[in-house]
């Protein structure tokens, strides 16, 4: 398989970003609707990308969309999952079911992870629940645990600054 190719993650996709927040919602079966993710605010925050707030996020694309990976800086009045402070860029990451086990979860976690760093965040947050194997992917990339909010299952990366 060629490798997929990477690009920036537009403000319009809002389409791609349902689908993928969706996805992750629904990552041990069906438990919500697209309308769900649309109206509720827990969910809904994940959907658009605001530029003037720093958000930010890679496609991964061959003929179709393979895969994304965005990060968000919420607010404290609207704190995602994995919410640590509002400097602290949430990061979200959704493979298409037929796309997975190819390593491009991998790429565009790295992907993102460069991108923060260009963009001189210390750190990154996310929240994946405990039996969700996405979570050993991170694990591999250097995130850890946040002492105290292993319930939410929030994890951390430290980024190296240069």
């Amino acid at each position: 398989m060629k490798s997929p190719r990477l690009r920036p993650l537009r403000h319009d996709e809002t389409a791609l970003l349902e689908a993928a927040t969706l996805g992750n919602v629904n990552w041990c079966g069906p438990r919500f609707t697209i309308d769900d993710v649309r109206e509720r605010p827990e969910f809904a925050h994940y959907t658009h990308l605001e530029s003037d707030r720093g958000d930010f996020g890679i496609v991964a694309e061959q003929s179709d969309v393979l895969g994304v990976a965005w990060a968000v800086l919420l607010p404290e009045s609207d704190p995602g999952y994995g919410f640590i402070d509002p400097t602290v860029p949430e990061l979200s990451l959704w493979v298409a079911p037929t796309a997975r086990r190819r390593g491009i979860g991998r790429t565009l976690l790295r992907a993102l992870i460069v991108q923060a760093a260009i963009f001189e965040f210390e750190r990154l947050s996310l929240s994946v629940e405990q039996d969700n194997p996405a979570k050993d992917l991170y694990l591999s990339e250097g995130f850890t645990d946040v002492p105290g909010r292993d319930e939410d299952g929030v994890m951390v990366l430290r980024l190296v600054r240069r």
